[in-house]
């Protein structure tokens, strides 16, 4: 994979300088021991790539869907590549049916601008399930066999894909015809252990995003045009809770970014959505503070609400506020509608910003050319609830698939975030989203001891967890590669609690696979 992308990624012979790093123990501040320590530049560049994928499915009932797929894929060797993947159905009246998972892809070189591409997803997840159409236990496989032609960075192609909830009681399975477009980029990086020292990129580092927003909201559904599935009137309010990622570009004035946030109050548990954002803002009064316009689009459903095929749109004012400490403020409001279905609402929110990349976003001009390295890692994410409580009055216990994402704040401290469905049990399409705060110890012999907490939102699968809130605390220990210290597997142990309802707590363990890289980080304060 990485041969077959290099030549198409951009050239990244500017950045092969690196000066020798000096070690740092995780406890030390790096504004205390910045100006004591070489600069280290961008080294890592491996190819990466973007998909999309629609893969139409005929279900058990004989009505037609198809799954709209997202990848985002980064070369591990010269032929394979792994990384985070969501589905969601968008067409149809399954509008809710999501999965979030992992994909793995083996690309073979059939032309100069030809390959066939062998790929395995594996995710949880499920919603809008029935008697006759039904998730299991939450799990999804998706094997697939595809021919693409390159064009430039960009790639298009058409295959065959089989989709499977194979565990439980689950039926909903078809192998059809799927079509894909995907583009070719990078993934430049340093080395996560020089976290905390200087550093220099000439490009965007990761993933690419500037800024990651924890929010929390409130939506109230327009009276008269508003049902759940069986046609009741929907007029009670409900709490949101989620985060987005963005990307800032021009003057950093304008931005897209991706969404995902889920109900947390008002009794539509379960419900989610995934949406893809844009927008543009002006200088009110200083260029600090800022108002204009959003426009988003994607997919949502569950809760029992009507978002027919599951398509939304959304539009809205914006303003924000970017502190001179880093953080950025935001509140928007919007107007929400499925197109094809029976939602309409109107909304409000607020967000805590924090910078990935760039200090301010409008007041430096991209890309951040030196900072201080931050270590981030992915992790696939497999947690064991011991016992839950169904709101059929049954008990049992529950096992999740789903990506974990931490990002080092310096000194001890890191930021995480978890989304994941279950995927063995009987709760299948049981969704949870969290975000929080951890610490960690210095390492030791290749191991380091922290804890985390972390609050969110979380329903479906017939779990009872009231109107959504729930809440996570653990203790865990990971263990990091040698070398280049990019190989992370941490078990964790912690007691999960949902908040509303019944209030329900059980103890839970954890497994996590993860690899972590060094992001470019705003450099730091003194």
């Amino acid at each position: 994979m990485a041969a077959q992308l290099h030549a198409n990624a951009q050239s990244p012979s500017a950045l092969q300088t690196t000066l020798p790093s000096t070690s740092q123990t995780p406890w030390q501040s790096a504004s205390n021991e910045a100006s004591e320590r070489p600069v280290i530049t961008a080294t890592d560049s491996r190819p990466a790539a973007f998909e999309l994928n629609w893969s139409p499915v005929k279900m058990p009932t004989g009505q037609k869907t198809a799954f709209l797929g997202a990848h985002y894929m980064v070369a591990i060797n010269e032929d394979w590549g792994l990384g985070p993947a969501a589905y969601g159905a968008a067409k149809g009246e399954f509008g809710g049916l999501f999965t979030v998972g992992f994909n793995v892809q083996r690309r073979f070189r059939i032309a100069q601008d030809v390959h066939l591409a062998a790929s395995l997803y594996a995710g949880a997840g499920g919603g809008v399930s029935s008697e006759k159409v039904r998730a299991g236990g939450g799990l999804m496989l998706r094997p697939e066999l595809s021919l693409r032609g390159e064009f430039g960075n960009w790639y298009a192609g058409v295959g065959v894909s089989h989709i499977t909830f194979p565990n439980g009681n689950g039926n909903i399975k078809d192998t059809g015809v799927a079509f894909t477009i995907g583009r070719m980029d990078r993934f430049l990086s340093f080395n996560p252990g020089d976290s905390g020292s200087p550093g220099r990129a000439g490009d965007r580092t990761g993933m690419g995003f500037d800024e990651i927003a924890l929010s929390a909201g409130v939506e109230k559904p327009r009276s008269g045009s508003s049902r759940t599935r069986s046609g009741e009137a929907l007029t009670g309010r409900k709490g949101k809770a989620g985060g987005d990622l963005r990307q800032y570009f021009g003057d950093g004035s304008s931005w897209w970014g991706l969404e995902a946030s889920g109900a947390a109050s008002g009794g539509h548990d379960g419900y989610m959505e995934i949406l893809a954002n844009a927008g543009q803002d002006w200088g009110l009064i200083s260029q600090r503070l800022r108002i204009g316009g959003q426009f988003s689009f994607g997919l949502g459903g569950g809760g029992d609400m009507d978002t027919g095929n599951g398509w939304l749109v959304r539009v809205g004012p914006t303003l924000r506020w970017i502190t001179p400490w880093g953080p950025t403020l935001r509140l928007d409001a919007g107007y929400m509608k499925a197109p094809w279905g029976n939602y309409e609402s109107f909304q409000v929110r607020g967000s805590l910003a924090l910078p990935l990349e760039k200090v301010s976003r409008i007041l430096s001009s991209p890309p951040l050319e030196s900072g201080t390295i931050r270590a981030q890692a992915l992790y696939l994410s497999m947690p064991y609830f011991k016992e839950f409580k169904f709101k059929d009055g049954s008990k049992d216990n529950v096992t999740g698939l789903g990506i974990g994402m931490t990002r080092d704040f310096g000194g001890p401290w890191y930021g995480v975030a978890h989304a994941g469905s279950a995927a063995l049990g009987k709760a299948g399409a049981f969704s949870y989203g969290m975000f929080g705060l951890g610490a960690h110890s210095p390492k030791w012999n290749g191991v380091r001891v922290g804890a985390e907490a972390l609050v969110g939102a979380a329903g479906g699968g017939g779990v009872a967890v009231g109107g959504g809130a729930v809440s996570q605390g653990e203790v865990w220990a990971q263990w990091e590669g040698t070398g280049r210290d990019r190989l992370r597997v941490k078990v964790g142990v912690g007691q999960w609690k949902a908040l509303g309802g019944e209030k329900q707590s059980t103890p839970m363990v954890s497994l996590n696979v993860g690899w972590a890289f060094g992001t470019l980080g705003p450099a730091a304060q003194r």
